[in-house]
This record gives C-alpha cells, sequence and structure tokens, in this order.
C-alpha cells in the first residue's frame, strides 16, 4: 500500500462524531456541575435532565447511569446525530437505563416533554438564534420545558481570541488532533463562523468536520434576555486559573466580576 491509499484509507476509517465526543464533550464533568448548582439553589438532588440541542445525547446516557431514579430527556432536530446516538450511546447502557430516556426530533422552542429539574443548552448550541426576540422565544419555550424547582445551564465564551479571525486553537490526543477554528468575525451584527477540523498523526485531516454559523453573544446580553423571559436570577460561574500552567482548571465559582482575558468560557444558569 503506498503513502497516498494509506492516509486515504486511515482518513475512512474516522468518524466525526466519535471524534467530537473525545474531543469536545465531558458528560462525567458536566453532570458534577448540575448536580452542586442544583443542590446549592434547592438543597436535593436533581431528578430530570432535558439537554437541548442534545446531538448524540452523552449527556443524557451520562445522566441515566448516575442514579438510578434519573430521567433524561433529549431533544434535537436533525435526525441524524439523533440516530448515531442510538446506534453507538443507547446500546452502551443497561436496557433499564436505556427506558429512562426520551428522545425527540423537534425544534427546542416545542413545549413537549418532562419538565426539566436542570435544562442544559451546552456548547453553545443556542447561539444559533441570531436575533433577540429569536433567543427570547428559545428561553421563553426552556422556561416552560422547565419544573418549577429548576436551573438552566448554559455556557459562554469570550476573550479577544475568540473574535480573532483565522485564530485557530489546536489540542492533541492520541490519535489525532482537534483544531477549532475562528473563521469569520463581523464587528457590527456580531455574526461569526466557527469550523472543527481533525487532523490525524498519519498526516490526513477532516477538515470543517462541523461548521457553525452563529451569533457571537455576550454575557450581559445573555443574562437580560434570561430576566426577560421570565427567570428571577441569572448567575456567572467563572473558571478558575491553575497557577503553574496559567490555563483553566475547570473549576467553575460563581462570580460578579472576572478579569479580561484572552480567551475564557463560562456558565450562567438561570433559577427559575
Amino acid at each position: 500500500m503506498d503513502r497516498h491509499n494509506k492516509i486515504k484509507s486511515l482518513k475512512s476509517k474516522a468518524d466525526r462524531y466519535d471524534l467530537y465526543l473525545k474531543s469536545v464533550q465531558a458528560p462525567d464533568v458536566e453532570i458534577p456541575f448540575f448536580n452542586r448548582v442544583y443542590r446549592k439553589e434547592y438543597g436535593r438532588s436533581p431528578v430530570v435532565l432535558r439537554e437541548d440541542f442534545c446531538g448524540t445525547f452523552a449527556v443524557c446516557c451520562e445522566w441515566v447511569k448516575s442514579r438510578t431514579d434519573r430521567l433524561a430527556v433529549g431533544v434535537d432536530i436533525d435526525p441524524e446525530p439523533l440516530q448515531w446516538g442510538r446506534q453507538n450511546n443507547l446500546v452502551a447502557v443497561k436496557p433499564a437505563q436505556q427506558k429512562r430516556i426520551e428522545l425527540l426530533q423537534l425544534d427546542v422552542r416545542k413545549i413537549m416533554g418532562r419538565k426539566a429539574d436542570v435544562l442544559s443548552a451546552q456548547n453553545f448550541s443556542f447561539w444559533i438564534f441570531k436575533s433577540r426576540k429569536e433567543l427570547l422565544k428559545y428561553f421563553h419555550a426552556a422556561y416552560a420545558n422547565m419544573a418549577p424547582h429548576g436551573v438552566f445551564v448554559l455556557d459562554m465564551m469570550g476573550g479577544s481570541e475568540t473574535i480573532e479571525e483565522g485564530h485557530i486553537d489546536t489540542t492533541s490526543y492520541k490519535d489525532f488532533d482537534y483544531l477549532w477554528e475562528q473563521a469569520r468575525f463581523d464587528p457590527i451584527t456580531h455574526d461569526c463562523t466557527f469550523y472543527i477540523h481533525f487532523h490525524f498523526k498519519d498526516g490526513s485531516e477532516m477538515n470543517r468536520a462541523f461548521v457553525y454559523h452563529w451569533r457571537f453573544w455576550t454575557i450581559p446580553e445573555v443574562r437580560e434576555i434570561l430576566l426577560e423571559a421570565g427567570f428571577k436570577r441569572a448567575d456567572v460561574y467563572w473558571e478558575g486559573t491553575d497557577l503553574e500552567t496559567e490555563e483553566g482548571n475547570g473549576v467553575y465559582t460563581r462570580r460578579k466580576q472576572a478579569p479580561s482575558e484572552p480567551a475564557w468560557i463560562s456558565y450562567i444558569v438561570a433559577v427559575k
């Protein structure tokens, strides 16, 4: 086999959803955070999770594995990742756990399914709504899809590097590199485009495996719209810094102010 065929063959084996799970998602980190902020607010453990924009619903699967009484609702309008999740993630959990997962292929702005103690919209997915009117409609729906005592968890990013066109962050894994590219940012409209690429150790590449055309929302905007939608509070949880590496340490605490950093990720936790 010559080098060209070897590269082509290795690339053809790659599965973009599998690579995404390995490089982007961390359900084992998300769920303890959901537990912590819910218990902090209500003094008990949450039971029902709704994962909006769930994709392959890995967080739902991890949720039902974490406790025998937990129920999960996964919502996504795209049938492709849902089907991939059924064939790969769902089969990896026990049959009794599978029965506690409800999957809905529909627009997240629909009001359907079990009422959630925790509703999550992760990986900046709600940035797909580019106008204030659209985002407010989604937040109204999220509010209606939650139980009387509930928290709505969203993540945010920002900093100068995240709006720098052409800036690429690379993270290396055993068999591949994950590349996050800020391809476009319009300072007037805040329209932005991001790409995810995967480059393999043999030199083959899967470019633009995922493409995102979003509005770059800011924390004050999102908090204000959440309050307008009816939430009584919208707290910011900011990531701490490792003193040795000067990188994020994965520990998020509630903050009213934060330092200006070239790139950051935070949570907004809205309380119903």
